[in-house]
C-alpha cells in the first residue's frame, strides 16, 4: 500500500484541511495571545541543579525559529557529574507561519541520528498524574545523547506532533488562542549508559517542570 492511500495520509489530509478551515475562519476574529514573564526569568537554581551557562542563539537560527521568545541554558546536577542542556522556544500565536519546529525532524536534519524513539511517563510535581513525553536516543559521530521533549500549551503537556494540531484547532476555535512552547531536555551519553542518561534527564525535568509551568501561559 502506497503512502497515499494509507489511514494514516488520510487523516492528515483531513487534518491539514480542517486546519486550513479554521485558520480561515478565525482570521478575521482578534486573536487573545499572552504576555508571558520572559523566559530569561527563569530561576538559575531548580532544586539543586545549577545554571552552568545561557547559550546564545546565532540570528539565522532565530530567524528560522520565528519563535517570540527562547532559553538556551546548560544546568549541573547537585552532584556535579552531570549536566542537562534546556531548550524552550515560545509562540504567541500560530498563524502567520510561526510554530515549533519538531525536534523529530530537526535531529536528523542537524546530523542527530535517532537510534531509539518512543514515549515515556514521568511524575512531576504538581500533577496528579504523569506527564507523557518524547524520548530520542540520537548518535553524530562518536557522541550519542538523551533528548527529551513536548510542547506545553494552556498547561496541557502534549508529546505528539499529530495531538498537538488537533487541540491547536480546538483552542483556536474555543478561546481563540494559538499560543505554545516547545520544551527540549538534552543529555549527553557517558560510558554508553543511555539508561543513566536518560534518568539524568527525567530528574531535570521534574525539577525544571514546574518553575517552568508557572512561567507559560495557563
Amino acid at each position: 500500500m502506497s503512502f497515499f492511500n494509507s489511514k494514516y495520509a488520510r487523516l492528515v489530509t483531513v487534518l491539514l484541511v480542517l486546519q486550513g478551515i479554521v485558520f480561515y475562519a478565525v482570521a478575521l476574529r482578534a486573536e487573545s495571545t499572552p504576555s508571558p514573564a520572559p523566559l530569561g526569568s527563569l530561576p538559575g537554581t531548580l532544586s539543586g541543579w545549577q545554571l552552568y551557562k545561557d547559550v546564545k542563539i546565532d540570528q539565522e537560527t532565530l530567524d528560522v525559529l520565528k519563535a517570540d521568545d527562547t532559553l538556551n541554558r546548560i544546568y549541573i546536577n547537585p552532584e556535579h557529574t552531570a549536566s542537562a542542556f534546556l531548550f524552550v522556544a515560545f509562540f504567541k500565536t500560530q498563524r502567520n507561519g510561526q510554530a515549533p519546529h519538531s525536534p523529530k525532524n530537526c535531529l536528523p536534519a542537524n546530523g542527530y541520528e535517532p537510534i531509539e524513539s518512543g514515549h515515556i511517563q514521568v511524575a512531576v510535581p504538581g500533577r496528579a498524574q504523569p506527564v507523557e513525553i518524547n524520548r530520542y536516543l540520537t548518535v553524530r559521530g562518536e557522541e550519542k545523547s538523551v533528548t527529551l521533549y513536548w510542547y506545553q500549551t494552556h498547561d496541557r503537556v502534549i508529546a505528539g506532533e499529530f495531538t498537538a494540531r488537533l487541540w491547536l484547532i480546538a483552542d483556536s476555535i474555543r478561546y481563540h488562542r494559538s499560543d505554545t512552547s516547545l520544551v527540549k531536555v538534552v543529555v549527553p551519553v557517558r560510558n554508553n549508559d543511555a539508561a543513566g542518561a536518560t534518568q539524568t534527564a527525567i530528574e531535570f525535568v521534574k525539577a525544571v517542570f514546574a518553575p517552568l509551568a508557572s512561567q507559560l501561559p495557563s
